[in-house]
């Protein structure tokens, strides 16, 4: 997929309206990945990349009433639908970019990042400007409900040598991004790779 705004905004607005329905069981596989994350209650936590806002109950529960949960995606029209399925009451819903993230350095205790790490278009630095928004010590999950071999064979392709998620690849970007990759799961039930960021 093409990683400029413009391919994305389109390649999702057409989706959004159907988008939970298209994936009606992934429910259980978004609170599994939250519960990993480890947040504590209290905690401020960004969807980064929130789509529909299918992890922001989940992360409500996990930080509960006194802890900030935010949504930010690229696109309206999936904002739209996270606002039809009723999820802004589990959180804030920002329109923005994660490359340019509304907020002050260090002011998140942890990110969760569902499938996006295949959209953006500058990798390393859109990882680097998550780690600004994050305190040290704060933790990253990078998260998709299927793994990369079973996403493969839906999409009808085949995982190359270059594949971003791929561990070999996936730790080094990590560390040259401020976080240090801590655990790795790529399973046909779910990809998880849990990162802390670095001091």
């Amino acid at each position: 997929m093409a990683h400029d705004h413009t391919h994305v905004q389109e390649f999702f607005s057409s989706r959004a309206a159907g988008w939970d329905t298209r994936f009606p069981d992934d429910g259980p596989a978004f609170a599994a990945a939250v519960a990993d994350l480890g947040l504590r209650s209290g905690d401020a936590v960004l969807d980064a990349g929130c789509g529909t806002g299918r992890a922001l109950p989940p992360l409500r529960d996990a930080v509960g009433p006194g802890g900030t949960v935010l949504g930010v995606d690229l696109t309206p029209a999936m904002l739209d639908a996270a606002v039809r399925a009723g999820r802004r009451r589990s959180g804030r819903l920002l329109l923005a970019d994660v490359r340019r993230l509304p907020l002050r350095s260090q002011a998140l205790d942890a990110v969760f990042a569902a499938g996006l790490i295949a959209h953006l278009p500058q990798p390393a630095e859109n990882l680097r400007e998550l780690t600004r928004a994050v305190r040290p010590g704060g933790r990253l999950a990078l998260f998709h409900p299927i793994g990369r071999a079973a996403l493969a064979a839906r999409q009808g392709r085949r995982i190359t040598d270059d594949d971003l998620r791929a561990e070999p690849n996936l730790r080094p970007l990590l560390a040259g991004s401020g976080w240090r990759l801590e655990s790795y799961t790529d399973e046909d039930s779910r990809f998880l790779a849990l990162a802390t960021r670095q001091d």
